[in-house]
């Protein structure tokens, strides 16, 4: 059935970023739909976002485009440019190599909801607040 329930699907806590960079995002909640469904070709999550917590470390992408539908709370989206606020139902795009680091905030008082659609991670991830990169070969290594 091509249809998701949402809440079966296994979330995972936190990240995977080395100490000290995991605590802002230690209460968010990642749920791979796309890996759910058994699609390969791009990668879609459902994020949730506790209050005062981070959707990522600020970060960009050599080779990914990547779009972001705010469903649900108040939040701001942080990039080189300074702090946008978003409500339900904007939308933040990033195309890949703008070397523009970003992230969302969630700024309000009740949890926020994220959709993000991307390509698989398979280039270099950028983070130029914490000196920090991914790249596929090496994980995360200092900048």
């Amino acid at each position: 059935m091509p249809k998701l329930t949402i809440e079966p699907i296994s979330a995972s806590r936190g990240s995977d970023y080395p100490p000290p960079f995991a605590d802002a995002v230690s209460g968010r909640l990642v749920r791979r739909l796309s890996a759910a469904a058994g699609l390969e070709d791009f990668v879609a999550t459902h994020v949730v976002v506790p209050p005062g917590g981070w959707s990522s470390q600020r970060h960009w992408h050599e080779g990914e485009d990547e779009i972001v539908v705010l469903l649900s709370g108040t939040a701001t989206l942080v990039d080189d440019a300074g702090e946008h606020a978003m409500s339900a139902g904007e939308v933040a795009v990033f195309r890949k190599g703008d070397a523009n680091a970003h992230h969302i905030r969630n700024t309000g008082d009740t949890p926020c909801v994220l959709f993000a659609v991307s390509l698989p991670e398979r280039s270099t991830v950028h983070y130029p607040d914490i000196a920090m990169r991914w790249s596929p070969d090496d994980g995360y290594t200092q900048a």
